[in-house]
This record gives structure tokens, sequence and C-alpha cells, in this order.
């Protein structure tokens, strides 16, 4: 499913115009990666949790030559999923 298919699934299920129902989507989107950017976790009661985890500077190494590379630390999103979408 993409976003396009899901704003036609929740126009259907809210009886509402496709218009309206991409203006929702969109702005579920907008608050769920604006809260999740400022480091607050986001949790969805059986759906699951989008949490931002950073992760620590690294050593590696690059496969081409071997040579060793500093890689730098970096903030991600994560989604942990609810037990409920776990166990379909």
């Amino acid at each position: 499913m993409n976003k396009g298919e899901l704003t036609k699934a929740v126009a259907q299920a809210t009886e509402s115009s496709q218009a309206d129902a991409g203006k929702a989507v969109d702005a579920v989107f907008e608050a769920v990666s604006s809260a999740v950017k400022a480091g607050e976790t986001v949790a969805i009661a059986g759906f699951g949790t989008f949490a931002a985890k950073t992760r620590a500077a690294r050593e590696g190494r690059n496969p081409a030559t071997g040579e060793k590379i500093q890689i730098a630390a970096k903030t991600s999103a994560t989604f942990k999923p609810a037990s409920a979408l776990k166990n379909l």
C-alpha cells in the first residue's frame, strides 16, 4: 500500500473526500515526523512506537580497500511494532 492507496482507504472509511483524507494523512505524518525530530516518542496503541535513536561514532572498514574509516555518530528514526501488530 502506498500513500495514495492509504488516502483512498481513509476516505472510504470516514466517508469523506479524498482531498480531506489526504490532508488528514499528511497531518498525521507531519505530526509524527515533527515529534520524532524533536526527540519525543510517539506511541500509538495497538500499532507501535516511533522514536529517535542515536548511534555512537564507530570505526568501520572500507570493503574495497580494507582501509579503516571513522563513521560519524548519527540519529535516525526507529519503529517498534506493538504486539498486536507483531502477532498477525
